[in-house]
């Protein structure tokens, strides 16, 4: 089977738990570039988040957002991208304001948020290491008006709490047109870099996620699936790698990612899982 296509997940994958690429996973990605491979990044984070590390990677293609925004990273163009209705938004917004929890939202080089707390203080503190970034954050004191007042476009949305979502992500699928990841950053996959265990919904369009993107993407590439080698490590992956010819995930990944992979490395993230991957099915 030769791989015309290799898609990874960003954080996690390619990327430690201190946001950076191992020694190990930078040279993995020279030997794809080398045999002239198309090396797309798949990742919830918008493209101006990052920009810097697709352009150290090399990279060919970028999907964004979990699906919202596919780029080709070699023109600078985009050829694709799928945002959050104003209706879909207004319902997700009014039950997480019923239950008191904590929203941000991304535009497509800004965050918006109340106060940030977690999914965005995480990314303020890594956007801080990053001097280059075109990524702003805005304070708001109501994320509705400045949606409404601003015509803001919304790639994603994200709820948060230190409590379990699974009820209100219920709630919302059954009165919006979205689909929704619901991440736990619990015990083992507790968040790092803010120190801080929570859980939270990512919600976008509902013809949306990383494997209708990546499935966009290789139709454009006019690439077969089982061409495809697929690697991540969180729930928002586990289509990706389902669909893919060869689905990858890491020793460290959630187990929930390891039943449906076609391969579990046997070294983490931290420890280039990913090279281990690349130089496996990639000869």
């Amino acid at each position: 089977m030769a791989i015309k296509l290799i898609a990874s997940d960003l954080d996690g994958t390619l990327l430690d738990s201190h946001h950076f690429i191992p020694a190990g996973n930078l040279n993995a990605i020279n030997s794809i570039n080398e045999k002239n491979i198309d090396f797309a990044i798949c990742t919830g984070k918008t493209y101006s988040m990052t920009k810097d590390i697709c352009k150290e990677c090399n990279a060919s293609y970028g999907i964004f957002g979990n699906g919202t925004q596919i780029i080709n990273l070699k023109t600078g163009k985009e050829i694709y991208h799928n945002l959050l209705s104003f209706d879909n938004f207004e319902i997700c917004y009014n039950i997480a304001k019923n239950y008191n929890l904590h929203m941000h939202l991304y535009s497509d080089k800004e965050i918006v948020s109340q106060e940030l707390l977690y999914m965005d203080l995480r990314n303020y503190i890594l956007n801080n290491q990053n001097p280059s970034s075109e990524l702003s954050f805005r304070i708001t004191d109501n994320i509705y008006d400045f949606v409404l007042n601003n015509n803001t476009s919304i790639f994603k949305l994200v709820i948060s709490s230190l409590n379990d979502l699974s009820s209100i992500k219920n709630e919302i699928l059954n009165k919006a047109d979205v689909s929704i990841n619901l991440i736990r950053k619990k015990g083992n996959y507790k968040d790092q870099i803010i120190n801080k265990e929570y859980e939270y919904l990512d919600i976008a369009p509902k013809q949306n996620g990383k494997a209708y993107a990546l499935n966009f993407l290789s139709n454009f590439l006019n690439v077969e699936s089982e061409n495809i080698l697929a690697i991540g490590d969180n729930i928002n992956d586990i289509d990706m790698i389902k669909q893919s010819g060869i689905g990858v995930t890491l020793a460290d990944s959630y187990e929930e990612v390891k039943k449906v992979a076609n391969y579990t490395t046997k070294n983490s993230c931290s420890n280039s899982g990913f090279a281990e991957a690349i130089y496996k099915f990639i000869s």
